[in-house]
């Protein structure tokens, strides 16, 4: 059988240069051309959406001092915000709401030139109780003018120093501001001045309140210096002659002391400058069976600490002025090792839990402790880098209020 031959395919027509290359450079293009829509589209999209003032503002008031003071150095409009009045104001607020924003200052009493003040986080020395861990704190900057300071006391975040009974200083720790103030305007060198701090919410300003003692004339001068009136001024003398040994509480916009009355009944009563009409006030102590007490601030409300044999007492005055509204809290029972003579214990802060931090001093010793309230049971707080045995502690909130006039 004879073979089939095959068919030759007839042969492609050849295919110039530009031919061949023109599928090539046509899809170049057309990737090239591409790139260059993208390229302009992005040129001319709007830009990423940005967080109006307003926004901005409450993100920052939320955040802790030290952050802020880094952040002033971003731009000038947060500058300018962050050192804005109604900032600080809202901050404020925002601190006092905030557990990790409280701190608790303790200086030692001992005996040496240079004063130590030191810092730690509230948060901390609840934590070190349930752990059985120390309390970390921070030795604050102070100004050499502190080493002869007496008192302490504290309104929104600044310290208010008495030095030498004689003149005063307010220190904002949180921002490493202080301001020395004129001395009061009295030549008579037989006199003790003590100074409280607060603020007026009728006036929106910060005032001082200086009670000079006259033990040989047996009365006591009021003066108040508002900060950024550059002067003191004299107002009507307390009513009553007792020295006041301590500063006062600033408490629902007045000043309150705790006076011992030595004349008639020989007992503590309290008694209030109202800032906004610069009137007195007599408020009674609850029923408590001993004269040992202690004046202080706890949630908000005035609060005393009775020292009896066995507990200390811890009332709230849950309506200011109303006799009938003190409310006992806690009876916390004595701690190991301090039941010496002269009692000074104070309650100093209650925890969201219920918790509450006490300081335990007599006339050797001073301890630092929490209260369980459910429990019933009471931890003792060690502290880091701490050599005396005899402090006083002060509860202060992060603020960035300037302590100058």
């Amino acid at each position: 059988m004879p073979r089939r031959r095959k068919q030759r395919r007839p042969p492609v027509p050849s295919r110039s240069f530009a031919e061949e290359w023109e599928p090539i450079i046509t899809t170049k293009k057309r990737r090239r051309r591409r790139r260059l829509t993208t390229t302009t589209e992005t040129l001319t999209s709007p830009p990423l959406p940005t967080l109006s003032s307003d926004i901005v503002a409450e993100i920052l008031c939320r955040l802790p001092v030290q952050h802020l003071l880094k952040l002033r150095c971003i731009c000038k409009s947060w500058k300018a915000l962050i050192s804005d009045n109604k900032f600080i104001e809202k901050h404020l607020i925002m601190s006092k709401a905030s557990r990790d924003r409280h701190h608790l200052t303790i200086y030692p009493r001992i005996d040496s030139h240079d004063l130590e003040l030191w810092d730690s986080i509230i948060p901390t020395v609840f934590s070190s109780t349930m752990s059985s861990s120390t309390v970390k704190q921070t030795r604050l900057w102070c100004p050499n003018v502190f080493n002869n300071f007496v008192y302490l006391c504290s309104c929104d975040g600044i310290l208010c120093f008495t030095i030498m009974y004689r003149s005063v200083l307010l220190w904002n720790p949180s921002i490493r501001r202080f301001y020395i103030y004129p001395p009061l305007p009295i030549k008579d060198e037989r006199r003790e001045s003590v100074y409280s701090f607060g603020y007026d919410h009728f006036t929106q300003s910060y005032k001082i309140v200086a009670v000079t003692n006259f033990r040989a004339k047996r009365k006591n001068e009021v003066r108040v210096y508002t900060l950024g009136m550059d002067s003191w001024r004299r107002i009507k003398d307390l009513p009553y002659s007792d020295f006041i040994i301590r500063p006062g509480v600033f408490v629902s916009g007045t000043i309150t002391w705790l006076v011992y009355d030595a004349t008639i009944t020989s007992k503590h009563f309290i008694i209030s400058l109202d800032f906004e009409n610069e009137s007195y006030q007599k408020l009674l102590l609850p029923n408590v069976e001993t004269d040992t007490c202690m004046l202080g601030v706890l949630r908000d409300f005035l609060c005393i600490s009775a020292s009896t044999d066995m507990f200390v007492d811890v009332w709230i005055m849950k309506e200011f002025g109303n006799k009938e509204s003190w409310t006992k809290l806690y009876q916390v029972p004595y701690c190991t090792g301090v039941r010496g003579l002269y009692p000074r214990h104070k309650a100093l802060y209650i925890s969201n839990d219920d918790q509450l931090l006490m300081i335990f001093r007599d006339s050797r010793q001073s301890k630092l402790g929490v209260y369980d309230f459910k429990s019933g049971t009471f931890n003792m707080s060690k502290l880091e880098s701490f050599n005396s045995d005899y402090m006083d502690p002060e509860v202060y909130v992060e603020s960035l209020i300037s302590p100058c006039s």
